[in-house]
């Protein structure tokens, strides 16, 4: 693959990380990623195949409350270019892709880590109300996360797996278990986070049921979800019936 192929290749996988945690105009939907690789190359059928593999292999995985995930959007891409530019097997593109969506991972964590520092930056510009220095400091946040798709796609495709291996390789243990440890305090973080902005205090009793159901029963994130839903619906009905005995009882008043 030449330069500028290259260079696209990486582009569009740094847009569908941006995408993933922004706009999320295709977000999980990684195949399309793959097919879009596979036209500009000129085998959309390959990038189809590729790309559903990849999609398959991510079924279930989602990066919640901070955690983070492997890169697969990086890895059907880079699967795809390579599996169409060295005319081998599937599975050795996607060995490639997916060790290249793993180091995602570590990636990942350092972005989120950096943002708290721009978070905590816009932050204090916003109490000086220097309110374009907040603004402007925002912009590094998807600068980042596009950086860290773009970099490791263009390394992969412009000097192969050694390379990859070479820099997961040489991540000393201090670093790599930093990470570990930031890695495993984000979803708490993140979960801590979601629980300020949702009114806890005036539903801690069904939070209380849940947190039983998942970490004394023993039940999984579906089923505690479908208990979940079914209290819900529940509570709405009766607030609904609640708020048409109100509305009878005072047409009624009315009338008299």
């Amino acid at each position: 693959m030449n330069i500028v192929l290259i260079l696209v290749i990486a582009i569009i996988a740094g847009i569908q990380y941006v995408d993933s945690y922004g706009p999320q105009i295709f977000t999980m939907n990684y195949m399309l990623y793959a097919v879009i690789v596979g036209l500009i190359m000129g085998d959309p059928m390959t990038g189809l195949v590729v790309g559903a593999s990849i999609q398959l292999m991510s079924l279930g995985v989602a990066a919640l409350g901070g955690s983070s995930a492997p890169n697969y959007g990086m890895a059907a891409i880079i699967a795809t270019a390579l599996t169409i530019s060295s005319g081998q097997d599937m599975s050795v593109g996607l060995a490639v892709g997916v060790a290249a969506g793993t180091l995602g991972v570590e990636l990942d964590v350092i972005v989120k880590v950096l943002n708290g520092f721009v978070a905590r930056k816009s932050e204090d510009y916003c109490k000086r109300k220097e309110f374009g220095k907040m603004e402007n400091i925002l912009y590094l946040c998807p600068i980042m996360f596009f950086l860290s798709a773009f970099l490791p796609t263009f390394i992969v495709l412009s000097f192969g797996e050694t390379v990859t291996n070479f820099i997961v390789n040489s991540m000393p243990a201090w670093f790599t278990g930093g990470l570990t440890i930031a890695c495993n305090m984000l979803p708490v973080i993140g979960m801590g986070m979601l629980l300020t902005y949702m009114p806890t205090k005036k539903y801690f009793g069904f939070v209380a049921i849940g947190f039983v159901l998942a970490a004394y029963v023993g039940l999984s994130v579906l089923p505690v979800a479908i208990v979940g839903c079914a209290v819900a619906y529940e509570y709405y009905k009766r607030i609904v019936a609640s708020a048409n005995t109100v509305a009878v009882e005072g047409g009624i008043g009315e009338d008299e």
